[in-house]
């Protein structure tokens, strides 16, 4: 067994610490195939997305969990999970999973902004893990499970940083530590990308947790609410 397959057959391998480009795993040139429609509410996936509706990408550790949270919400049109913030070329789950990719599990939501705005998003982002862990979500380890916001523009950086600014406060108050979360523009992507920066997830992960009712995938919510509606 070579030193990559010993490497990749390896889940959850703790790494605290981001790789370099250098050190990432090489990847491939084509994107894994995955179905396009969505297990609970029948939409696309994929774009093209209707115009009327807005993007937002978060990671907040393990995506099964993370994409629930989301897809429930009125207002959301689709959702996806996928990796996002590494280096690796359109990544498999082992890959990522090894912490030499350097993404994190990541979910997709497509919103109507006339029903639930950016700012309801970024609240249930922020509410629904625990942004003070850094490389974790609970027993989950590693860059994988960094909590992550990849802005689509500017208006979101903004608001993203805004939230995030007061949500510390109140999360300090509480007697948490200071937020970890990267916030950082999503990154760019090859030409076969179908979005760019976001490599969707297998078709096994998308929705997994309404395909197994039973499956394991904890929320680490701080239980501390975010004021989005107070200036934030």
């Amino acid at each position: 067994m070579s030193w990559y397959d010993e490497l990749v057959g390896r889940v959850r391998l703790p790494q605290p610490v981001m790789v370099t480009p250098e050190q990432a795993l090489p990847g491939r040139p084509d994107p894994i195939l995955v179905s396009d429609t969505h297990y609970v509410n029948g939409h696309p996936i994929h774009p093209p997305f209707p115009e009327s509706l807005q993007v937002g990408v978060v990671a907040m550790g393990c995506f099964w969990g993370a994409e629930k949270e989301f897809w429930e919400l009125d207002g959301v049109y689709t959702t996806a999970v996928g990796y996002v913030g590494g280096y690796t070329p359109n990544p498999t789950y082992e890959e990522v999973c090894s912490g030499r990719t350097g993404h994190t599990e990541s979910v997709l939501i497509v919103f109507d902004p006339a029903v639930i705005d950016y700012a309801g998003v970024l609240q249930q982002f922020w509410e629904n893990h625990d942004p003070t862990q850094g490389m974790r979500q609970g027993n989950d380890r590693g860059t994988p499970y960094r909590s992550a916001i990849f802005t689509i523009d500017p208006a979101q950086a903004q608001l993203a940083h805004r939230t995030a600014q007061a949500y510390g406060e109140r999360l300090a108050a509480a007697g948490f530590g200071e937020i970890t979360t990267e916030i950082t523009e999503l990154p760019g992507s090859t030409e076969t990308d179908t979005l760019p920066g976001f490599y969707y997830a297998e078709s096994y992960h998308q929705q997994y947790l309404a395909k197994n009712p039973g499956g394991y995938c904890p929320v680490h919510a701080t239980g501390v609410s975010c004021p989005v509606g107070s200036g934030a």
